[in-house]
């Protein structure tokens, strides 16, 4: 019975799942394996290009020159898009005087037949389209434009007010994802 007792004793000590391998190394040994994993995660999460110079952005109220107007899309968009920038950059928003100033234009807000079914309307599609204008006046670069346009379908039994109640946080996400990645891709 007390070799029994000393032989398990030994086992515990000396390595936790394999003979002769000790606490601190198999810690070691996973620590080396999941840091290089957990930092490929983080950078993924901060691939966000811009240049070295760029300090100050303003992001400016969207304009709506759509030929219908969702009075309440143009705001939403700018301010998701200011806290998008602010969260994930290290830009610092300003009211004036910006490196950067991000101007827009909801120009496209238009709603088009998606599905039929037995000769009856079943579904649409609420496109929304939207133009960024980038003025860097920091290097006094060329303005950078841009165009983003997604599309959200949405039942035929809802009437247009009723989709934009249900759609407004998808839209003004999507729009907002979408104008980011298009900012910060091509720097």
């Amino acid at each position: 019975m007390k070799n029994k007792i000393q032989i398990r004793h030994k086992a515990q000590g000396s390595g936790l799942f394999y003979p002769g391998i000790k606490k601190t190394h198999l810690l070691v040994s996973c620590t080396l394996f999941l840091v290089p994993f957990f930092t490929g995660c983080f950078y993924k999460f901060n691939d966000v290009s811009v240049p070295v110079e760029i300090k100050t952005i303003r992001i400016q109220t969207f304009e709506n020159t759509a030929r219908y107007k969702n009075v309440r899309l143009s705001p939403q968009l700018a301010d998701k898009l200011r806290q998008k920038i602010v969260s994930q950059t290290k830009l610092t928003p300003v009211n004036d005087n910006a490196d950067w100033d991000i101007s827009g234009t909801i120009t496209q807000y238009d709603v088009t037949t998606s599905a039929i079914s037995e000769q009856q309307v079943a579904s649409n599609r609420l496109i929304v389209g939207v133009s960024i204008t980038i003025t860097d006046r920091k290097t006094g670069k060329e303005p950078k434009n841009y165009s983003v346009s997604r599309s959200f379908d949405f039942s035929a039994t809802l009437t247009l007010t009723q989709a934009e109640q249900r759609l407004n946080d998808d839209m003004v996400r999507n729009l907002t994802d979408e104008i980011f990645n298009r900012i910060f891709s091509e720097w």
